[in-house]
């Protein structure tokens, strides 16, 4: 499997779109997935918005659970891998990260409420 490391810094405003959730390897289960070393593996779905773009969500993951990471949070996502995958005539991009990070100081989503 060949990986593409990616500059997130071309890829606009790093958003959380639904919170990190523990990688499931087994529905009947529940079995965590784990990296090479025993880590649980968490995913974290983001946005990603270049230039004005239209705005696509990849699903990152990464090892070991994000802290203080919510939905509609700016990121940073450190040491991002590409992975070109496919399965019979299945294929597809998967991501994996170092590290996901709350950037604090960032707009948080909008909240209901009196403006």
């Amino acid at each position: 499997m060949q990986s593409i490391p990616v500059d997130t810094a071309r890829l606009g405003v790093l958003r959380c779109a639904i919170a990190p959730e523990a990688k499931i390897t087994n529905s009947e289960t529940q079995e965590v997935k784990r990296d090479r070393d025993g880590n649980p593996v968490w995913t974290v779905a983001v946005t990603v918005r270049q230039d004005g773009r239209r705005i696509s969500v990849i699903e990152i993951a990464v090892s070991g659970q994000p802290k203080g990471i919510e939905e509609g949070q700016i990121v940073k996502v450190t040491g991002l891998t590409a992975f070109m995958w496919s399965m019979g005539d299945r294929h597809g991009v998967s991501f994996r990260a170092d590290a996901i990070t709350p950037v604090h100081g960032g707009p948080a989503h909008a909240k209901g409420g009196d403006a």
